[in-house]
């Protein structure tokens, strides 16, 4: 918890709307994939919500923040997400309410229902609500995310109850449409409307590659032998998260790149998953790599297409050719150990 942390009167709103949400059991009715959403007073950003609980295994409220999350939700329900789990885990940008058996709450969760006076018994009823952010830990609320989930809680009963009576309430009539309660003022009371609002477009920023330092590869190029190899280069989440001092804990991205034929390992890099920093750390140390180990290879493979285009300017100034392939044998095998070892 730190500086931005709900005060004790957004615990109470956040805790009572929960105990509200519960008690009406809407999962009794209603799938995940009957989504809808709730515009957000303070930022104008759309929270896309489902209700998580049919199956009966896992109880709660899913809001998926923006085009972004809804996204992420999407791959997961069309099963368009990456094999690792880690990875399916890594596509969730949401605010989640659970409820939960007491063990699994930590100890800050337990406090602070003690502090509000607050008394849950038996299994899967304690409220927990968690932060869930691409490359990061689930990490406890700040006091904006908790008035917001205090809110979605309210509209979700609000959605949940209509939607009994009416099932097909969230069909939308054309298009990519998505049913969405919208705040509005009148005078000096805010009020709820409903409306059939499109999820806007993200705009997908250009992988851009650094600048070629053309004196840099000259001298590369000078000292380097070509050699008949190739490599094969990937990055994933690390199964195993770090955290930098107080800071909410993340899962470094893991930059390996491997011999294509042998499986040899010739380098490992850990970056922090924020853009553009791990971009121009990878790709100094790859020249750094080059500049030590004076071996440039024949071939470079490559899965994503963000590797392909961060590389290409500097493969083509050493001569090398870099190939897109849809499978890297040999780092899937290390990344299927890693996940085996952590877990």
């Amino acid at each position: 918890m730190n500086d931005l942390s709900p005060s004790l009167r957004d615990w109470t709103a956040l805790y009572e709307a929960a105990i509200e949400f519960k008690k009406v059991e809407c999962w009794n009715w209603m799938w995940d994939s009957d989504v809808f959403g709730v515009k957000n007073l303070a930022t104008g950003e759309i929270g896309y919500c489902c209700i998580l609980g049919r199956l009966g295994d896992y109880f709660g409220l899913a809001v998926y923040s923006g085009t972004e999350g809804l996204k992420g939700f999407l791959k997961l329900q069309l099963g368009d997400a990456p094999e690792s789990g880690i990875d399916k885990f890594m596509l969730q940008k949401c605010l989640m309410t659970s409820f939960k058996d007491r063990a699994t709450l930590n100890k800050p969760d337990l406090e602070l229902i003690k502090k509000l006076g607050l008394k849950f018994r038996g299994r899967k009823e304690w409220p927990l609500f968690r932060s869930h952010l691409p490359g990061y830990h689930p990490w406890y609320l700040t006091g904006e995310e908790a008035r917001f989930l205090t809110l979605v809680l309210h509209q979700a009963v609000e959605v949940a109850l209509r939607f009994k009576e009416d099932q097909d309430m969230l069909e939308p009539l054309g298009g990519d449409y998505v049913f969405v309660r919208v705040p509005e003022k009148e005078k000096d009371e805010w009020r709820w409307r409903d409306d059939w609002l499109k999820p806007s477009l993200i705009e997908e920023k250009e992988i851009m590659a650094a600048p070629v330092d053309e004196v840099r590869l000259e001298r590369l190029k000078r000292i380097a032998r070509h050699e008949q190899s190739a490599w094969e280069i990937d990055y994933f989440y690390s199964a195993r998260g770090v955290r930098d001092g107080k800071e909410r804990p993340y899962y470094p991205y893991v930059f390996l790149w491997m011999d294509h034929h042998s499986g040899f390992i010739y380098h490992c890099l850990l970056a922090k998953p924020s853009k553009p920093e791990y971009q121009s750390e990878f790709m100094e140390e790859f020249l750094s790599f080059i500049e030590n180990t004076e071996v440039i290879p024949d071939k470079i493979l490559v899965s994503k297409e963000e590797l392909f285009k961060l590389l290409e300017p500097v493969t083509s100034g050493l001569d090398i050719e870099l190939k897109r392939t849809r499978r890297l044998e040999e780092i899937e095998q290390v990344k299927a150990e890693m996940r085996d070892y952590f877990s």
